[in-house]
């Protein structure tokens, strides 16, 4: 029998409350010195799968569109090998805005800490409330730390998960892999594209029977 699609129609309303959540967000302004704008998550309402990362890099502070950096390609690659598309998925981050150290004509990624994190949870929170996603894929221990409220090891917790109340399923964020030596990162993928694989096929399974009212 054939799966039921990842997408479901917005009930009306809910878009037009999510875009006054995000324009307040972005009054409210970054935690720390200025980056270009405030990044938006992106996505369906009531898409199944929602997945956060950290924050935005250069490239989508640039943009104003979350994962469109390397890390960005690389995860669509992975969601496309994992057999879902991305316009069925909500994307968007536990920090909103690009936070970095100016180094001459660059701008380097500076990790965001437990209080940034906290200063945008209401944030994430109140929006993920509005997109009301089946399962949240936390993509790191940034957006592990905003979903969980507490620093949590990846290492214990990768797997499906609940999370204050919240289906998730916790795995790591595509710019570690990145990141990996080159030995390690055909193995580091392999296990990502697997997370991804069982994030889909439970948030399908979340889903009522096809044809079902």
């Amino acid at each position: 029998m054939a799966q039921p699609p990842l997408n479901w129609r917005a009930p009306d309303g809910r878009a037009e409350a999510l875009a006054a959540l995000n324009a307040a967000g972005a009054e409210k302004g970054p935690h720390w010195a200025a980056s270009t704008r405030a990044v938006f998550g992106e996505g369906p309402l009531d898409a199944p799968l929602a997945l956060i990362g950290e924050q935005p890099g250069d490239k989508e502070d640039e943009e104003g569109r979350p994962f469109v950096g390397p890390a960005g390609r690389l995860l669509d690659r992975a969601l496309e090998e994992a057999g879902i598309a991305r316009r069925d998925c909500y994307l968007t981050n536990a920090v909103k805005h690009f936070k970095f150290v100016q180094r001459g004509k660059r701008r380097i990624h500076q990790k965001p800490g437990a209080g940034d994190v906290a200063y945008y949870r209401w944030w994430l929170e109140a929006e993920l409330d509005l997109v009301a996603p089946r399962r949240v894929v936390t993509l790191g221990a940034t957006a592990l730390l905003a979903l969980s409220g507490k620093p949590l090891a990846i290492s214990r917790l990768r797997g499906p998960a609940r999370l204050q109340g919240r289906e998730a399923f916790v795995t790591v964020h595509p710019s570690s892999i990145l990141r990996a030596p080159d030995a390690d990162r055909a193995g580091a993928y392999a296990g990502f594209l697997a997370d991804l694989r069982a994030a889909r096929d439970l948030s399908v399974a979340d889903l009522p029977p096809a044809g079902a009212h």
